[in-house]
């Protein structure tokens, strides 16, 4: 995947077929500690332990299309590769987190990519779900959530198009505020 946030879609679709009502995810740049954090979690099914120890290999999946299940091992693959650290916990009927963490400065980080994209497209195409996104970068913090967005619609669709625009146009004013161009 060629940005972080094509693994933060690939990682929020896995929790859909997790069957996972509410997604949280969260960014955090610390350039005092040279560091990006990506986490991701979820309330979904969750996994064994024994299924688990096998989720960062590609040719383990659930999925029935599909033999192959590249999403977590190319974000631990892609967390490794810019000399940070991959963590997966999950547990059965609980959920499961993803932490990748990334060296901020690392010659071999991906770019974060169009992170209002990724959300209107996990809105629009599961309106059902609760997404929590929150981003943390020099002092600022920015936070979107659906489900205070849905009570200030008064029951217009979330996933309708002039809605999901005006999604689009708050997250990218919240990353430019950041100072993060999306």
């Amino acid at each position: 995947m060629e940005d972080l946030s094509l693994h933060i879609l690939d990682i929020a679709e896995n929790s859909v077929e997790a069957q996972a009502k509410k997604i949280y995810i969260r960014l955090e740049e610390n350039r005092r500690q040279d560091r990006l954090t990506l986490e991701i979690a979820d309330d979904g099914q969750g996994m064994d332990k024994e299924f688990l120890t096998r989720a960062l290999d590609p040719f383990v999946t659930t999925k029935k299309a599909r033999r192959v299940g590249l999403g977590l091992p190319l974000l631990a693959e892609a967390a490794k590769a810019a000399g940070g650290t991959f963590v997966l916990r999950s547990r059965p009927g609980r959920g499961t987190k993803v932490r990748a963490m990334f060296q901020l400065s690392h010659i071999d980080l991906k770019p974060l990519g169009d992170i209002a994209q990724t959300l209107t497209t996990l809105i629009a195409s599961h309106p059902e779900i609760d997404i929590r996104y929150r981003h943390k970068a020099g002092g600022r913090t920015y936070t979107f959530a659906t489900r205070a967005f849905r009570i200030k619609l008064g029951g217009i669709p979330i996933n309708s198009p002039p809605i999901i625009r005006l999604i689009r146009e708050n997250v990218e004013e919240g990353l430019d505020q950041l100072g993060r161009k999306s």
